[in-house]
């Protein structure tokens, strides 16, 4: 596999992790080994026993990585300010089995901030998936859903998946394409 390497972990604690690609959560026990197969946007797949497992990144502890912070802003963000910080975050949300981000692959269709009270803002985002039967589109949208949650100033989140149009590579960013020799 590209982009990935094979650094040995042990849990120093319980762990929740959703299998890769069935998408379901269980735990994984403390002293459990394996390998971190690849470790982008602050979440972790790792190989345990024949299996991949996605680990959130504020579980990073458990395998010995720095927890991820939440993201900086300027003081009183313009929208403007707040939706590149969204499109920031979303390019931090990977596909456990593709190590590029889900921003680069095209599958972010639609991002809009709109104000809410007290000077907080909603966001709306349309993704959708390089396959509709793919078990991990609830987890990449769990995933957006929680990192752009963090934003300072985002007070509601809505993320929809949707398969209209449906993906194709000619979506994905020349970088992406080159990255997967799809050029």
């Amino acid at each position: 596999m590209f982009g990935h390497s094979n650094e040995p972990f042990t849990l120093s604690r319980d762990v929740s992790a959703v299998i890769v690609p069935a998408g379901e959560t269980l735990t994984l026990r403390a002293g459990t080994s394996g390998f971190i197969t690849q470790s982008l946007g602050g979440s972790f797949t790792v190989y345990v026993e024949g299996n991949l497992f996605r680990i959130a990144g504020s579980d990073a502890d458990a395998i010995g990585k720095e927890p991820v912070a939440a993201p900086a802003v300027p003081d009183n963000p313009t929208d403007a300010d707040i939706e590149n910080v969204v499109w920031q975050q979303l390019r931090t949300c990977y596909d456990p089995e593709i190590p590029i981000n889900i921003v680069d692959l095209g599958l972010v269709y639609r991002c809009e901030i709109r104000p809410a009270a007290n000077g907080m803002r909603s966001v709306d985002v349309d993704m959708t998936l390089t396959a509709p039967g793919c078990g991990m589109g609830d987890i990449l949208v769990q995933d957006a859903q929680e990192k752009i949650a963090v934003i300072p100033t985002v007070a509601d989140v809505r993320v929809e998946l949707v398969f209209d149009p449906p993906w194709n590579q000619s979506m994905m960013s020349d970088e992406a394409r080159l990255q997967t020799g799809m050029m």
